[in-house]
């Protein structure tokens, strides 16, 4: 679904993203780790259109994306979260995940000032997507509350929620898991897992081993910007390049 060839991002000669080259498989969850300043975050940034490659290849589906702008990427199906999830804390849940599927609208300001039929219609609409994803998330019950008031693990979820209200085919997932305890934190692997199960493609970034190798298909880790190892949860177990970068050449020689 998703090819990376060479990809490389340089901030002031600095080089955050090094010639990485992989590819991620339609139906699977792929992981990226590393540790922090890694270049994981600059990696979805790419792949999500916010930044421009310094070079490289990006493409979904056969279609060349590379430094596409996020929009148009959102619209081709990739969608992402953050590691912080940002709402409009004034206003309810359901109002929230209204924006994403606006995504897919055409209605504009002079619908907006005759209320036209089109701007109707789409607002209905709009409601009816973001209460599916919000039932999919398994978080209903909070369509109603103002955003401001809902716990961290209920952020996670909307925030998937508003991920999916944009209809996308792969999401990119930074640090979903991040910030709640364990027990919410097996809660959002099963959700990762349903999102695959009904067709969904998943690509996250997580520092949570425990739940990354029993969750992740194929795993890529990153360390100052380049790809180290590549491979299944129990590959990248074993592999000597993984522990010297988590816990250094001492541990490895012993």
């Amino acid at each position: 679904m998703l090819e990376i060839d060479q990809l490389t991002k340089q901030f002031f000669g600095l080089t955050a993203v090094d010639a990485v080259t992989t590819r991620f498989e339609r139906g699977q969850v792929s992981a990226i780790i590393g540790p922090n300043g890694a270049g994981k975050t600059t990696f979805f940034n790419l792949v999500a259109g916010t930044h421009k490659p310094t070079s490289g290849r990006i493409t979904f589906k056969g279609q060349d994306v590379t430094g596409m702008r996020p929009d148009h990427v959102a619209r081709l199906g990739i969608a992402r979260t953050f590691q912080t999830t940002h709402l409009f804390d004034n206003a309810s849940v359901l109002d929230n995940l209204i924006v994403g599927h606006r995504l897919r609208t055409r209605s504009g300001l002079w619908d907006v000032l005759a209320n036209s039929k089109r701007l109707q219609e789409e607002e209905r609409l709009c409601r009816e997507k973001a209460r599916e994803a919000l039932d999919f998330v398994g978080a209903s019950h909070i369509a109603n509350r103002i955003a401001a008031d809902i716990s961290q693990e209920e952020r996670k979820r909307v925030a998937f929620a508003l991920a999916l209200a944009t209809d996308p085919e792969l999401l990119l997932l930074d640090e979903p898991a991040g910030g709640v305890n364990p027990e919410e934190t097996v809660g959002l692997a099963a959700l990762i897992r349903k999102l695959v199960d009904h067709g969904k493609t998943v690509c996250l970034i997580e520092h949570k081993m425990d739940m990354i190798m029993r969750l992740a298909d194929k795993i890529v880790v990153l360390n100052n910007g380049a790809k180290i190892a590549e491979g299944t949860p129990a590959e990248i177990r074993r592999d000597p390049h993984v522990i010297e970068a988590y816990l250094g050449t001492d541990h490895v020689a012993v």
